[in-house]
Formats: structure tokens, sequence, C-alpha cells
């Protein structure tokens, strides 16, 4: 028998038992569509966590003041007296050759208001170089200058939650809002980001000059910031800027050799790295469970071949008899593994993909389907027919065509 004839007998022995074969095959698609859906869904994740780490900004270096203690409490970073404007201006000045921007950054939360309208919110105290360092753009109006930040001057740039809440359709540019009882002129307006990877509005925000949020909404008799931004040259020179910026901290704050530092350093390397290992973790352990429901798919497949086998004794005895080797019968049965478990991987993946692209859709995350990933997940399906199809067919081809023509 040539290898055409024998793929035709396999075929027709399957679609003789079309339900048996479709519930043969349910093992293989649920596994194939849960690898495909878990992958496509978690690489979706994975970019979208990566593109919104790269709106924070470019290249960025955060540096943090010591956490405050209340007791045994810790206030989180930030909280902490330790950083001034200064240090910002010093880090600009010193490093040139490592950093390209840098802003501090304070905050404070008031209660915003105009007309008849009032919206509880956060203004950031910024610099001018917030524009270039966390990639905001300015989609109406403009931007303060250096000017109006050395002279404290009180005005500010609304983002777009801002805006609907306080102005709704009405153009804000031009408009005076009360903040904390002090009036600010609106001459920008920010253009959307969207949610962080921590669910927290980024278009919530009203940014003014730093010096002008310390004076009027904090009334700080420091010089205290929250943080300071530093967007790099290269994140190539990451490790060289921590060095030279903790080293010029450290003398600024004249701390001696045996004291830690009174601040802290964050990137967004090492958040990513963070969010990678997460989202990885968690792809592998729910492919895991996908492998596991592939595994019973193939004793399946096994189980009903040794069914298939046994009630086809008299049929693989006549073929013997009239000429056909056991290596045609071997080959025979393990096909019929091979096309149920292929067919079961070939609606695994068009599930899979359809899954994902629902889930999606529904939650609005974005699905990232690799091509290499879907052919392995197929590939794999075939490889799933053939180990747990071999037994099966191993088992028929070994049988004796005159005890298989005697069988009752």
């Amino acid at each position: 028998m040539n290898f055409g004839m024998i793929f035709r007998v396999a075929v027709r022995a399957i679609m003789r038992n079309k339900t048996r074969s479709l519930l043969t095959c349910l093992g293989i698609i649920v596994g194939i569509a849960a690898v495909i859906a878990v992958m496509a869904i978690g690489q979706g994740a994975q970019t979208m966590m990566v593109q919104q780490i790269s709106s924070m900004g470019d290249n960025l270096l955060m540096v943090f003041p010591e956490r405050r203690n209340q007791g045994p409490v810790s206030m989180g970073m930030g909280q902490g007296q330790t950083m001034t404007a200064g240090d910002a201006e010093a880090v600009k000045r010193e490093l040139p050759h490592l950093v390209k921007g840098v802003s501090p950054q304070v905050r404070a939360s008031v209660q915003m208001m105009y007309s008849a309208k009032n919206w509880a919110g956060n203004v950031q105290g910024v610099s001018t170089d917030i524009l270039s360092i966390s990639n905001w753009t300015v989609a109406g109006g403009r931007f303060f200058t250096e000017d109006e930040q050395r002279r404290c001057s009180r005005v500010c740039a609304v983002g777009a939650t801002v805006k609907a809440n306080l102005f709704g359709d009405e153009d804000p540019v031009g408009k005076t809002i009360r903040l904390k009882n002090v009036t600010f002129k609106v001459i920008g307006v920010l253009a959307p980001k969207g949610a962080n990877n921590w669910g927290q509005d980024q278009d919530d925000v009203i940014m003014a000059p730093y010096t002008s949020v310390q004076r009027y909404l904090q009334r700080s008799k420091f010089n205290t910031i929250n943080m300071m931004n530093v967007s790099l040259i290269s994140m190539d020179d990451l490790d060289e800027a921590k060095r030279e910026i903790t080293s010029l901290l450290r003398q600024r704050h004249h701390l001696a050799d045996y004291q830690d530092n009174d601040f802290e350093t964050r990137d967004t390397t090492e958040i990513m790295n963070t969010i990678g290992s997460v989202t990885g973790l968690m792809t592998v352990l729910l492919t895991a469970v996908a492998a596991i429901s592939l595994l019973v798919g193939g004793i399946g497949i096994m189980n009903i071949m040794l069914v298939s086998v046994t009630e086809r004794i008299k049929e693989i005895g006549l073929r013997m008899a009239i000429g056909a080797t056991p290596g045609d019968i071997l080959i025979q049965f393990l096909l019929e593994s091979i096309v149920l478990s292929t067919v079961g991987g070939a609606v695994g993946v068009a599930l899979g993909i359809g899954f994902a692209h629902t889930i999606g859709a529904v939650n609005h995350w974005p699905i990232l389907i690799q091509v290499p990933s879907t052919v392995l997940a197929f590939l794999f399906s075939a490889v799933v027919g053939m180990f747990f199809g071999f037994y099966p067919a191993w088992r028929a081809s070994r049988l004796n065509p005159i005890d298989c023509l005697r069988y009752e």
C-alpha cells in the first residue's frame, strides 16, 4: 500500500465515528486554544505596559528623598525633606555629559474651581524641562517659560481630565481658575496620556512652575521637593549616571562615609524588569495549565486509539492477509492519531485567536498574536498525536493476522 492510500484509509476510519473523533479532539482543542490565548494576551499586556512606561519619560531616572516614617509606619518615597530644587539645578549644571534635562517636582492636592464648577485634583509643580523629560505635549495654548518659572508666575497648563470636568467644551486657555483660594491663569492644555500601569489617570493634573506651587500652594519656608526627574542622554550611561548623581548629592547633603544615602533612585528599567518578571511568571503558570490540558488530550487520543485497535482487529487481520505489512498498519493508525491531533490543533488555534481578540475587545487590551508561537503550538499538537498514538499503532502492527481473523 502506498502512503496516499494509507492516508485515505485513515481519514475514512476517522469519519466513520465523527462524534467520537470530535470528543477525542476536544482535549487538544482546549489545550491549544488556551496556549494561544494566554500567549497573545500576555504578550499584548506586556507591550501595553512597556508603552505606558515609555510614556512616563525619555530615558527617565527618578530621584526621591529618603522615606519619612511616623513611628513604625513608612510614609513612602518622596515624603522626606532632604532634597531641594538646588539639588536638581546642581545635577543639571554639573553633569551635562550625562543629563539632558532635569525637573524638580512638588505636589499639592487642592480644590480646583472655575465659575460654578469645582474639581479635587493634583497640581504638579515642575520646570520647563518636564515636557521633554516625560514626553508631554501641549494640545492648545502654550507651556510656561523659564522667565515665568523664575518670577513665580501664577500660570498653569491643565490636563484633559481637568479640562473636561471644569470647562467642558469651553476653551480654557486665557481663563482664570482658583487653586486653594489662589488664582492661576490657564495658558495651555496638555495632550491626553491616559492611565498609567497603576491605573492612575495621568490627565487628572495641572502643571505649574514649581516655584509658584511652593510659594502659593505649599506655603513652605523650605525649598524642598518631592522628587527629581532626570532625563539621561543615553540609558547606556545609566550606571555611571547613578554613581555620579549619588556622589554629587551626598556631597551636597554633607553625608559622611558611614552614613546611608538620604535619597533613593529609581529608573524605568527597574520597573520594566519587575513588570516583565511578573507577567512572565503569570504566562508560565497559565501555559503550564494549558500544557496539562494538552497532556490530558493526548492521553484521550491514546485511549480512543486503543479502543479503535480492539474494535478493528478483524479489519487489521484482513489487511495483513491481502498484503499489508506491519509497517503499513503502524503508519495507518499513527496517521489517524496525527490527523485527530492536528485537526484539533487547527481548531484550537482558530478558537484561541478568536477568544484572545474577544477578551481584548471587551477589556480594551492590546492583543499580540505571534506567528512563530502560533505555528509552534500547531506543530506541538501534531507531536502530541504522534507521541500518544505510537503505542496503539505499534500494538496494532504486532498483531498476528491469523489470530485477528479468528477474533470474535
